[in-house]
């Protein structure tokens, strides 16, 4: 292992740490199941209970078998996370597909109102459904994170530019690139925080491709009906 990894005086995101707490991606992730049976069954995949349903099952497994911080290392665990995600994913982009398609050919969007819940549903599931990806995938993903398995980052935080702006125990958590994918949805750039590897970039370029469709199809949508 290299140097940085036992210098106590590193930054605490170059160094091996605890983990991060479970509670804040469960929290989030039980927002995105209730979201998701909240959506109007046309516009998801039948069963419409099948999917989020799936979802509570793995966060149920993650929360049982690594239920405190999120430190241990195994190839289920990561295996289940990674699924979670991926089912949030193929959840989100189903209903999305759905819902452009019925703008597009006049099937969707009666209403203003049910059609600005409905988008604003999907867009916000769809930042969430990216904030996994970054935070699953920057520097190894949270476990590899804890112990320092990478030492360069996907994501350039601020604190990591500037270091003496922040405490030394500060590094990244969830709610970390939950920030960055909000701000990725709503400037369609990124903000404060850079990526720097080429898969951080591509993700990136998708998510505010398709937040900028969904957002100019959903209010063109709605403008048209109010007038």
């Amino acid at each position: 292992m290299d140097g940085a990894r036992h210098d106590t005086a590193a930054p605490a995101w170059r160094r091996p740490t605890e983990g991060e707490h479970r509670w804040q991606v469960a929290a989030v992730i039980a927002l995105i199941i209730g979201a998701q049976l909240a959506e109007p069954q046309r516009l998801t995949l039948h069963p419409h209970w099948l999917l989020p349903a799936l979802e509570g099952a793995f966060l149920v497994a993650l929360l049982v078998l690594n239920p405190a911080r999120i430190n241990r290392e195994s190839a289920p665990l990561r295996a289940t996370s990674l699924g979670l995600a991926a089912i949030a994913s193929v959840a989100n982009a189903w209903s999305l597909s759905l819902l452009i398609h019925g703008l597009i050919t006049g099937s969707e969007g009666r209403t203003a109102g049910p059609l600005l819940f409905e988008g604003a549903a999907i867009w916000g599931t769809n930042v969430v459904v990216f904030a996994l990806w970054y935070w699953e995938f920057d520097r190894g993903g949270p476990v590899a994170r804890a112990h320092a398995h990478q030492p360069n980052p996907d994501f350039l935080f601020p604190q990591m530019q500037t270091p003496e702006i922040a405490s030394r125990d500060w590094e990244p958590t969830f709610f970390d690139y939950l920030y960055v994918s909000y701000t990725n949805a709503t400037a369609f750039s990124p903000t404060d925080t850079m990526p720097l590897s080429r898969w951080a970039k591509l993700l990136m370029l998708v998510q505010s491709a398709i937040s900028l469709v969904v957002v100019a199809l959903v209010v063109a949508r709605a403008v048209n009906i109010l007038r």
